[in-house]
């Protein structure tokens, strides 16, 4: 008997030796087998934990990212050296009064085409009898300032770029008189800004806004082309002024008088009028003046 239970006693520490060895040798093949049988042993660790402590572990997660998410766009926030500003677009404020306005889309045409528009709106106008109606000109629904008018019908008049001394904005305009007359007013800072400007511009004025006045180039008026503009008085301001020539006749015993195709005015030191009739310069300086009482 105590041969055969000596074998067996044999045979377990074998077996026992056997599997102490292969588990300290760090062999693969006894390696992937632990792992195997410890992940076996997690699945089940895990199939058997309450459904409650799962969602808790995926809310506690979602809650750390979260956490982390808000911290960094606090960061980004808090430490941005960069901020940008966006700057508020000021109100658009009239020049002068006027009894109703109208805004004409200018894009993609050319300067006969723009001139004609204006003086369709010129020639068609309800504003009451006396009154001044606005003309806005828009490219894509944005009110053009004077360097883009002068850029839209290639213009010769060169304002000085700082708007400062001479102001983008400036106002087209119609007066329903006995006529229907067209004008055009331009603020400076002061008329020293602009009056080396204006002068340079007088050989090409007629040309560059004949058509807005409704003056068509034949061979009647061509001669306007190179006419000098002369210094006149309008309403006790200083003008220059371009006359239509006339034969002097017993119905017209002054030639020039009452002959004016083109002129400028000095309104006052902060603006210039272009227009061609004394009544409607007159009532454009009545009109600032009565804006710079009300300021």
């Amino acid at each position: 008997m105590e041969p055969e239970k000596k074998t067996k006693d044999e045979a377990i520490e074998t077996y026992a030796s056997d599997i102490a060895k292969v588990i300290n040798s760090g062999t693969e093949e006894g390696l992937v087998k632990k792992i195997i049988h410890e992940e076996e042993e997690y699945e089940i660790r895990k199939r058997s934990l309450p459904p409650e402590i799962m969602k808790n572990k995926i809310f506690m997660w979602t809650g750390i990212a979260l956490f982390v998410l808000a911290l960094a766009i606090l960061s980004f926030f808090l430490f941005k050296k960069d901020i940008n500003t966006v700057e508020v677009e000021k109100q658009f404020v009239p020049l002068i009064f006027n009894d109703q306005s109208i805004y004409l889309e200018i894009s993609g045409l050319n300067k006969d085409e723009i001139a004609q528009i204006v003086l369709n709106e010129v020639n068609t106008t309800k504003v009451k009898s006396g009154g001044i109606e606005g003309i806005y000109l828009t490219e894509n629904k944005q009110i053009i300032g004077l360097r883009k008018f002068i850029s839209f019908i290639k213009g010769n008049f060169t304002p000085r770029n700082n708007i400062l001394l001479v102001s983008d904005n400036f106002l087209l305009g119609v007066m329903n008189n006995e006529t229907k007359d067209f004008f055009i007013l331009i603020k400076t800072r002061s008329t020293a800004d602009i009056f080396e400007s204006l002068r340079a511009w007088e050989n090409k004025m007629f040309s560059d806004l004949h058509g807005f006045f409704g003056v068509i180039i034949s061979p009647e008026t061509s001669y306007l082309l190179a006419r000098n503009f002369d210094d006149g008085i309008v309403g006790n301001k200083n003008a220059r002024i371009l006359y239509r020539l006339e034969e002097v006749s017993s119905e017209n015993p002054n030639p020039g008088s009452n002959k004016i195709v083109m002129m400028y005015i000095f309104a006052d030191e902060e603006s210039v009028i272009i227009a061609n009739t004394e009544k409607v310069a007159r009532e454009i300086m009545l009109r600032l003046a009565s804006s710079q009482t009300k300021q």
